[in-house]
Formats: structure tokens, C-alpha cells, sequence
């Protein structure tokens, strides 16, 4: 029997583009994510996968539908695992705000009221998801990770926390330093509350300063993205890198916003970055 209920698949660059749906333990309630699966792994080989993390008010749809990633992933012989943002359902507590609740998990594991029944999103990407598309899908257990801007935030935490799960890490746009933002401010404040200690193991520079090591890291941020000055830390983040022992390279990308278009300009140097160490 398997955990995964099959909602919709489309041809796509001689792979398949699918969405599924589970039972989610560690959320308590029904989610929904993304797949694409190389044609590779349709001819039943066992293929690595990059994890994409989305951001804020996205769900586990807008990366597969507006980064055009299926035709370099096709190429190189990758999975893509596409995870929605938040826990979902109508007894999934919410907010009228777009930066807090659905939509807006920002992978943390939830310990205040009334977030922590359903917002674990930290441990359902890093554990239960990674677990079930391992044991479903066909992957051979080689794994890196990336996001945008909140997901770029998750992607950070989850690779500098989970060092020897994930071969390399990138990001385009991530909240890097979330204990210092408003973005941050507001969404740990209500999903971990007012003691900023417990902050720390979900900021990503704060785990730098600690000496936490990361795996080879790639990090692109726009110019003229309007979330920069305030939200982004760019400049903080360019700093603390440099106390890394791994590789990294962070690149301001001149002209370029928030947007998916920004995405779509640079994912295929993503993906050949992660390839190079899932092939390694």
C-alpha cells in the first residue's frame, strides 16, 4: 500500500510532472506536493533530487509552473520535490495577514498557540517528506536543497541543521537573518514566542556565527529586488560566509527583482551547481 495518492501528472520534457497527496503525521492534516520526475527515472533508474523550498503565499504549484526547471532537470537527470508552504485545511488556524499563517509556515516547528497543533513545518520537510519520497518515488537517496526568499530562509537552516543529509545548498533572495527583519520578527514572535533564543536554530546567520558548517553553497540576490534593504540581510549574510570552511559563492545580480522571473534567469546555473555534487 502505498502513502501517496496520485492527483494529476502531465508529459513534461519526456519526464512526468506530478502532483501528490498524503496524510501528513507531522502536521496533522491533508497536504498536497509536487514532483517532477526526470525521464530517468521513468525508464526505473534511480535518480538524485534537488528539495525546492517556495515563499512566501506560494504553494507547492508556482515553482513548477513559472521556473522553467523541468528542461535542465530533464537533462541532468534530477527529481525536483516541490513542497507546499504551510500546513493546510479548514482546521488549520490562520491569519488575515500574507506574511503569517497559511502560506507563510516559514519551517519552523511551531511551540505557541494556536500554531503548534498543525505548524511543524521544520520536521515535516526535514523528516517526514524527505522519508516518504525516498521510500515512494524512484530516488537514490542523493539530495540537495533550495528555495526562494522564505523558502531560500528554509533552505539555509535546513542544510547548515541537516549537514549530512544534503549535498550542497542554494538560494536566490533568502530572509537570512530572520531575527533581525520584520518578515522574522513577526513570524517568530508568534509561531516561537517572545524568548529570542529559541530564534536562533532558525536563522541562518545565527547558525554561521556558531560555527555551524554548510554544505557547498550558491546564493543569488537581485539588485533591484524591493524586499532587499529590509527584509534580506544580504550584506550580513556575504559577511558571515566568510567564517565557512565549505565553498561558497553569493552573487548580487545587477537589475534583477523578487520576482520568478529572477528564478527563471538563474535556475539552470542552480541546478547544474547542485548536479555537480549529487554526481560527485
Amino acid at each position: 500500500m502505498t502513502d501517496l495518492k496520485l492527483v494529476s501528472s502531465v508529459r513534461c520534457f519526456e519526464g512526468e510532472q506530478r502532483r501528490y497527496e498524503h496524510q501528513a503525521r507531522t502536521l496533522d492534516c491533508t497536504m498536497q506536493f509536487s514532483v517532477y520526475l526526470p525521464p530517468q527515472a521513468l525508464r526505473s533508474e534511480h535518480v538524485p533530487a534537488v528539495l525546492w523550498l517556495s515563499g512566501l503565499t506560494c504553494t507547492d504549484e508556482n515553482f513548477s509552473a513559472k521556473a522553467g526547471a523541468q528542461r535542465v532537470a530533464a537533462e541532468l537527470g534530477l527529481a525536483l520535490i516541490i513542497p507546499d508552504t504551510s500546513p493546510r485545511g479548514d482546521q488549520v488556524a490562520d491569519d488575515d495577514a500574507y506574511d503569517f499563517g497559511k502560506g507563510a509556515g516559514f519551517y519552523v516547528n511551531a511551540t505557541e498557540q494556536p500554531w503548534a497543533k498543525h505548524y511543524q513545518m521544520y520536521d515535516y520537510i526535514s523528516k517526514e517528506l524527505i522519508e516518504l519520497v525516498h521510500k515512494e518515488l524512484p530516488l537514490n537517496g542523493r539530495l540537495s536543497i533550495s528555495g526562494h526568499s522564505m523558502g531560500g530562509h528554509g533552505a539555509l537552516i535546513m542544510a547548515l541543521r541537516e549537514t549530512e543529509r544534503f549535498e550542497s545548498v542554494s538560494a536566490f533572495a533568502p530572509i537570512a537573518h530572520p531575527s533581525a527583519c520584520p518578515w522574522g520578527l513577526k513570524a517568530f514572535t508568534g509561531y516561537l514566542g517572545e524568548d529570542r533564543a529559541k530564534w536562533q536554530d532558525y536563522d541562518a546567520v545565527s547558525l554561521m556565527r556558531q560555527g555551524q558548517q554548510c554544505p557547498p553553497l550558491l546564493v543569488d540576490q537581485g539588485s533591484d529586488d524591493n524586499f532587499l534593504a529590509e527584509q534580506l540581510n544580504f550584506s550580513l549574510l556575504e559577511e558571515t560566509v566568510k567564517s565557512l570552511d565549505s565553498p561558497s559563492h553569493l552573487r548580487l545580480q545587477k537589475g534583477y527583482d523578487h520576482s520568478y522571473y529572477f528564478i527563471a534567469s538563474f535556475i539552470e546555473e542552480h541546478l547544474r551547481f547542485h548536479h555537480s555534487y549529487l554526481t560527485s
